[in-house]
């Protein structure tokens, strides 16, 4: 599954620092606009708790994670979407992914110019916002000029989609971003076609001082209250520290550092998990003796099509899946006693699994 979440934000404000921290991708962290050109693309382990667990009963001969693909975009500049800043080759890097991880400065630092000259991360947040609108207003208005041409023949499809498309229109005009537009789910596949910018999920990460990583700071408030009213994620993170407990060799050595600084776990994990949430991704597990691996699935997959993500011929040749809950996995120890206590569900084509589902597929070709 190739899902993408892309980096984005204004230059130099830490987005090829995290990339890093993120990847052993070694993209340019320079103090100077567009460090990064071509986009830059990291697989990245999801931490997962569960897989340790699994581990400790199972004692398989290895463990496999699962990942999410990271892309690092060039930094955005006013004007973008008129093509500022080598602009359209950005934004077209920002429409091949499926979410956006926008990265603010919330620091002080004389030494990292700021493109804009002041620190001020709503003012950041709204000129990345403002170049995707402007971008997809374009768009919306090309796609009802193609639905105006069918309406005149009649056609009343097109008829419903001029007035969808419409309501899109407006609230971009206004300064409002297409994923809070006030549509119903079944109207979105008006804009299914046209890929737009600001319709993918946002995950906003305030790059804070070492002194802000673990509360906060007045920066990141203010970019909290500015976006209160998207229900987006904000996660708080120190890219300098984090690239400094990248570079300690053992988890002991990272577990005191963390400790030193009031971090219950790096922060890039948080970034990781989040970022896979953002996708609409859900995890699933098989377990044996050879392997404990985690399988990613998005939310609302059923059961013949994760088999299908381990092999093309699980889902060609299903017949049915046993599943056995995580926790209860977890409460007998194995699945040979979550069998014999009823635990094991044997479920056909029309299951839909569940996040830390553990199954064990037969299929016949």
């Amino acid at each position: 599954m190739s899902l993408q979440c892309g980096i984005v934000g204004l230059p130099n404000v830490g987005k090829s620092t995290l990339f890093n921290c993120l990847s052993n991708a070694q993209a340019l962290a320079a103090n100077y606009p567009f460090a990064t050109i071509e986009p830059n693309v990291g697989v990245v382990n999801v931490p997962d708790e569960r897989l340790f667990t699994l581990e400790k009963l199972v004692k398989p001969q290895r463990v496999v994670p699962t990942t999410v693909e990271i892309v690092d975009i060039a930094g955005l500049v006013a004007g973008a979407s008129k093509g500022e800043g080598l602009g359209n080759q950005f934004l077209s890097n920002i429409r091949n992914t499926d979410a956006i991880v926008h990265v603010i400065r919330c620091f002080d630092d004389n030494n990292v110019v700021h493109v804009n000259g002041k620190i001020d991360p709503v003012s950041d947040k709204e000129i990345i916002d403002l170049e995707l609108q402007l971008k997809d207003i374009e768009s919306v208005e090309k796609k009802i000029n193609k639905l105006e041409k069918q309406l005149k023949a009649g056609d009343k499809e097109a008829k419903y989609g001029v007035e969808i498309l419409q309501i899109y229109l407006n609230h971009l005009s206004s300064g409002k971003s297409a994923r809070t537009a006030p549509v119903e789910p079944d109207e979105q596949r008006f804009i299914q076609d046209i890929n737009l910018l600001t319709a993918k999920p946002v995950l906003y990460v305030c790059n804070v001082d070492e002194a802000g990583a673990v509360n906060g700071n007045a920066y990141t408030k203010a970019l909290q209250d500015a976006v209160a009213a998207e229900n987006a994620e904000v996660l708080i993170i120190c890219a300098a520290l984090e690239a400094d407990i990248a570079q300690l060799d053992t988890y002991e050595e990272r577990l005191m550092f963390l400790n030193d600084v009031g971090l219950q776990e790096p922060s890039i994990s948080k970034l990781i998990k989040s970022s896979y949430k953002l996708l609409d991704l859900i995890t699933y597990f098989t377990a044996g003796e050879k392997e404990v691996r985690a399988w990613t699935i998005t939310k609302g997959t059923k059961a013949p099509q994760a088999a299908g993500v381990i092999h093309s011929d699980f889902e060609r040749g299903f017949i049915r899946a046993e599943v056995i809950a995580f926790d209860d996995f977890v409460h007998y120890g194995s699945e040979s006693a979550a069998r014999a206590a009823g635990k094991l569900n044997v479920e056909g084509k029309e299951y839909v699994v569940k996040d830390g589902d553990i199954m064990h597929f037969r299929f016949n070709v």
